[in-house]
């Protein structure tokens, strides 16, 4: 199971090695889902994080400015609920 539970939004930085996906340039304006254990260690380290709906970046933006991504949220609602 892939827990979700917070937000988080695209920055491009020079520190980013992996390459960003945007799709036509709507990622960038959304707010994604992330497993919440990985924010932490992208927060610390710059590590680049992986949304729900495939979006690669290191978050540095208030993601409660953003609207959901509606991919995400799309895969979040089917997601089991519980645990």
């Amino acid at each position: 199971m892939f827990p979700v539970t917070q937000t988080t939004t695209e920055q491009t930085t020079e520190k980013t090695t992996v390459p960003l996906t945007t799709d036509g340039g709507d990622h960038e304006k959304f707010a994604h889902y992330v497993a919440k254990n990985k924010i932490v260690e992208s927060a610390l380290g710059g590590t680049p994080l992986v949304a729900l709906c495939g979006k690669v970046w290191v978050p540095s933006r208030d993601p409660s400015k953003f609207p959901v991504c509606p991919e995400c949220q799309e895969i979040y609602n089917s997601l089991p609920k519980g645990e």
